[in-house]
């Protein structure tokens, strides 16, 4: 089943197949932010996140099946690591919407400014 919102000229399927579909989660964003610092084994990953260890694994399946997370073996643990060069696809649409959120923030530092303005002007 397809969803009707398109990117790049395809559709993009209803499932955790996907970079955005993966990142929508909370605890998916949860355990990026912690392999930011480096790679952890499920274990620490666990203790970082207070969630339970087969949480946690399902979590990470899904962000290794979209290339997110990489892992690999030491001994008879499982270490992951990020994978930003995979986030590309959500980047890229962010970055569509940079300008406005510059806009506003131009905006908001116009207004500021003139506040600020106005304030010089009746101290004296």
């Amino acid at each position: 089943m397809l969803i009707s919102a398109y990117l790049g000229g395809m559709a993009r399927a209803a499932t955790t197949s996907d970079v955005f579909n993966a990142v929508a989660d909370l605890h998916r964003r949860r355990i990026l932010d912690a392999l930011i610092s480096g790679e952890k084994a499920v274990g620490a990953l666990v203790g970082d996140l207070a969630m339970s260890q087969p949480r946690v694994s399902k979590h990470l399946r899904v962000l290794s099946e979209v290339g997110l997370v990489r892992c690999r073996a030491e001994g008879r643990h499982r270490v992951y690591r990020l994978a930003p060069e995979n986030l590309h696809p959500l980047h890229a649409w962010l970055g569509k919407y940079e300008w406005a959120i510059n806009d506003r923030l131009d905006r908001i530092d116009d207004y500021l400014q003139h506040l600020q303005g106005q304030g010089d002007g009746s101290d004296t």
